[in-house]
């Protein structure tokens, strides 16, 4: 009933207009026309402006790749890469066999989750993710190498929780007989072309006291062979005598992006340096060496009570969030020169403080050493203090800058599958510059 009338009342209000505008004449419905012209006009002209102010302003990205990101963009390219298989093209069609030894070799190891976690991990990590690359092959003769994967970092002593090695070089051995007794690839180039990871404190010489190391060298049936360790010296050393490549020392990468995610990357640096880790007060070890060369003890006892160190000598399992929120970061040597604290410190902004002699630093041609750290000599750790406030008044800000590419932090970094720039990418490129001693290639070329 309603709605009718309401119809009938707008209908008789519409008639009326129309009939009205009707009595106006032309006048009227020319002003009408031209208000529409104009209306229309002005909407063309409206949208053509912005249009064109849209493809002047909307320039592409022109930044270049090497531009220095800030460092909150840094630590979320490092959350956020994404796996991708590396490009063989880049890697010069590299092809490399992985044995399938029986599981004593490595898998049962892992029965301990410390095994694929702790310092020395990269063996178990280069293992996985050769499995998982396109630069593996199943066919081994078209392989340019062979990986040998046999974990020895992964026998953790009893008494005091550090990997005991001992049984290291009868492992490998013990390995080497089964495969040149199944296959004839080790027997025809005598190991040349095989690959084994030796990621402890002396590498190749499978044992972590220097001195026994030294005494000891490295094994006969490995002096062939290319080795990947995280021992590295720019001096001649006994357990540099094979052919081998510096790898870093594991550091899990969900730990890094764990920390990343939780903590405000943007904080406030509030330690100017910091360290926490063994610091023997009187450091001489019951074989008669100085633990750390006493490096360490020098730094607690002048530094101790120094308000610009943080200096810690108990465990924290949060620490990496300390890391987070200091400037300088100590990397001092320990028996052996290299430490985790190399690559934590980098993948979490803080400049590394080296504090080892002749140190050979790991994949130098990805990650510019000398311009992301600190160099101190041993000699000179008493002056430490000086140094860094020279370095914090001079040159910080810059370190900084280029020590937050993320391209640096994945070139550092282990991962199951490996990702393009990642540290097993970095391997990979470096043992396309050992090709020459592929067998395989060596003989397609003779052909």
């Amino acid at each position: 009933m309603i709605e009718p009338k309401k119809q009938s009342k707008n209908r008789g209000f519409y008639v009326r207009m129309k009939l009205l505008n009707h009595n106006n004449g032309g006048s009227r419905n020319r002003g009408l026309f031209c208000y529409r012209y104009f209306k229309w006009v002005l909407w063309f002209s409206l949208s053509f402006y912005f249009f064109a102010s849209f493809l002047f302003n909307h320039k592409p990205n022109t930044i270049s790749k090497t531009t220095v990101p800030q460092y909150s963009k840094a630590s979320r390219a490092l959350i956020e890469y994404p796996e991708t298989q590396h490009h063989r093209d880049s890697l010069n069609g590299l092809k490399i066999y992985v044995y399938d030894l029986p599981s004593k070799y490595n898998i049962d190891w892992l029965s301990n989750e410390r095994c694929s976690n702790h310092l020395f991990a990269s063996e178990v990590a280069i293992h996985k993710a050769l499995l998982n690359s396109d630069v593996r092959t199943l066919n081994p003769y078209e392989a340019d190498f062979f990986f040998v994967p046999v974990y020895v970092s992964c026998n953790f002593s009893t008494v005091n929780g550090f990997p005991a090695i001992g049984h290291a070089r009868s492992l490998i051995s013990s390995a080497i007989k089964l495969i040149s007794s199944e296959f004839n690839f080790w027997n025809r180039s005598s190991g040349s072309d095989h690959i084994f990871v030796a990621s402890h404190d002396f590498g190749s010489c499978f044992h972590t006291l220097e001195d026994v190391a030294m005494a000891d060298g490295v094994p006969e049936f490995l002096r062939k062979s290319i080795i990947l360790q995280t021992f590295g010296v720019k001096y001649d050393h006994p357990c540099q005598k094979a052919e081998h490549i510096v790898i870093p020392p594991y550091i899990s990468p969900e730990s890094v992006r764990k920390t990343l995610a939780t903590s405000d990357v943007n904080g406030r640096r509030d330690i100017f340096a910091f360290f926490r880790g063994k610091m023997e007060v009187h450091p001489k070890n019951v074989s008669g060496r100085f633990y750390s060369k006493k490096v360490r003890t020098v730094i607690l006892k002048k530094y101790g009570s120094d308000r610009r160190f943080y200096l810690k000598r108990n465990r924290f399992i949060g620490y990496q969030s300390e890391i987070l929120r200091s400037t300088f970061c100590l990397c001092p040597l320990g028996w052996a020169p290299w430490s985790p604290r190399l690559v934590e410190s980098v993948v979490l902004g803080c400049v590394p403080v080296i504090i080892a002699d002749g140190i050979d630093l790991p994949f130098s041609s990805a990650v510019p050493w000398s311009e992301i750290s600190v160099t101190v000599a041993e000699k000179d750790v008493g002056k430490l203090g000086t140094i860094l406030e020279n370095v914090a008044a001079t040159n910080l800000s810059t370190i900084q800058q280029k020590l937050w590419d993320p391209r640096i932090s994945r070139a550092l970094l282990f991962h199951d599958r490996t990702v393009e720039g990642d540290a097993t990418w970095q391997v990979l490129h470096a043992l396309t510059e050992k090709l020459s001693r592929s067998h395989h290639r060596s003989r397609v070329s003779n052909e």
